[in-house]
C-alpha cells in the first residue's frame, strides 16, 4: 500500500444511523484500501433527499446502518492507495461515489474517483448530485430557443435552471415555496410560477407561452402532485423528463394525455457508475466554464455529530435552505 503519511491509529469517527430518527457518532475501524482502492480523507458529504427515507424509517430498511451510510456525495483528499491503484492519486482532491461518506475516511475503487482541478481547491464539491444534474441536462436535449419548465426548485432544480439558461433556453420555474422561486430567479429563470393546484399551474403556463406550452418539462420533486401536472405543460411531441426521485410506493400518470400528445418521456436516473463519473467530469467542466455555479446553493453546514439536524433541515426546507453539507 502506498501512503502519503503514517497510518495513524487505525480508527476514525463515523456517523451511524442507529434507528429511524436517531444517529450517533462512533469510533470505528478505519478502512484500509484493498487492491485497486484508494483511502480518502473526507472533507465533506452532501445530504441527499434520498437519505430522508432511511432517516424517517420504512419496513424494508435494516438498522443500524453501516458506519458512514447512506452518505454518497463525498469529496476529499486521497491519503493512500492499495495494490494496483495509481499512486499518483495520493494527495489529489477527488469526488467519490462511495455510499459510506458520512465519516472521516472512506475507501473506494480508485477507478470511481474524479480528480478535482486546482482551480476548485478550498471549494466544497459534492460531485454525485452535480453529476446527476449534468446527466439529466444531457438527456433533456435542451437547445437554444426552447421553452423549458422546471417543476420543483431545490438544489437540483436550481442547477438545471442555470444549465438551461446557459444553453439559451427560456426557463419557467415552478415551485411551491416563495423562497425557492427567488432562488430560481437568481439562477436565471425568466418566469416563476407558484405550484398550487394543477389547473392553476397549467393555466399560468398556457398564459406565459400563448398556448404553445413547453418544449421540455423537467420534473424534480419526486411527488405524485407534480406527475399530475407535468404532462399538461408539455407540448405535442415535446420531451417530459422525470428527474425526481420517486420512492414510497407506485405512482399514477395520465397515460391517455401522454399518449395523445406523443410525448417523449425520459426517466433520467442512472445506475451505471461510469455514467455517474461522466456526469461528475462534465460538472467539473461546467463549473470551470461558468455554466453552473453550485456554491451559493450550498447553504448549510453541519458537523458529523449533527447529521440528524442536517437531515431534519433537509426535510423541513425552511426559508434560506437549499442544500446541506456534513463536515467530518
Amino acid at each position: 500500500m502506498k501512503t502519503a503519511s503514517p497510518p495513524g491509529t487505525g480508527t476514525m469517527r463515523a456517523a451511524v444511523l442507529a434507528e429511524p430518527g436517531r444517529s450517533k457518532v462512533e469510533r470505528v475501524e478505519r478502512p484500509e484500501p484493498r487492491a485497486g482502492e484508494a483511502l480518502i480523507r473526507l472533507e465533506g458529504c452532501g445530504v441527499c433527499a434520498s437519505n430522508l427515507a432511511p432517516w424517517e424509517g420504512a419496513p424494508w430498511f435494516h438498522y443500524p446502518f453501516p458506519a458512514g451510510s447512506p452518505g454518497h456525495e463525498g469529496w476529499g483528499v486521497v491519503e493512500a492507495v492499495g495494490p494496483g491503484a495509481d499512486g499518483a492519486l495520493v494527495g489529489q482532491r477527488v469526488s467519490t461515489l462511495s455510499d459510506r461518506a458520512f465519516a472521516a475516511h472512506v475507501s473506494a475503487p480508485a477507478d470511481q474517483l474524479v480528480v478535482l482541478p486546482r482551480a476548485l481547491d478550498g471549494r466544497p464539491f459534492p460531485g454525485e448530485p452535480l453529476g446527476c444534474a449534468m446527466n439529466i441536462f444531457e438527456r433533456s436535449e435542451i437547445r437554444a430557443g426552447d421553452t423549458v419548465a422546471i417543476v420543483g426548485i431545490g438544489f437540483l432544480g436550481a442547477l438545471l435552471v442555470q444549465l438551461a439558461k446557459a444553453a439559451g433556453a427560456r426557463v419557467i420555474a415552478v415551485s411551491r415555496r416563495e423562497y425557492s422561486r427567488s432562488i430560481a430567479a437568481e439562477s436565471g429563470a425568466d418566469e416563476t410560477v407558484p405550484f398550487g393546484e394543477p389547473w392553476e399551474v397549467e393555466g399560468k403556463v398556457q398564459e406565459l407561452t400563448d398556448g404553445a406550452l413547453c418544449d421540455r418539462v423537467i420534473e424534480c420533486t419526486g411527488k405524485q402532485k407534480a406527475l399530475d401536472v407535468v404532462g399538461k405543460l408539455t407540448r405535442v411531441r415535446g420531451r417530459l423528463v422525470i428527474a425526481g426521485f420517486h420512492q414510497g410506493g407506485p405512482r399514477t400518470v395520465d397515460m391517455q394525455l401522454w399518449n395523445w400528445r406523443g410525448l417523449d418521456v425520459i426517466n433520467a436516473h442512472e445506475r451505471d457508475p461510469e455514467r455517474y463519473l461522466e456526469g461528475i467530469r462534465a460538472a467539473v467542466a461546467a463549473v470551470q466554464a461558468g455554466r453552473m455555479d453550485p456554491f451559493p446553493l450550498l447553504t448549510h453546514e453541519f458537523a458529523l455529530e449533527e447529521l440528524g439536524a442536517a437531515l431534519t433541515a433537509t426535510a423541513a426546507r425552511e426559508e434560506g435552505f437549499v442544500k446541506a453539507l456534513v463536515r467530518p
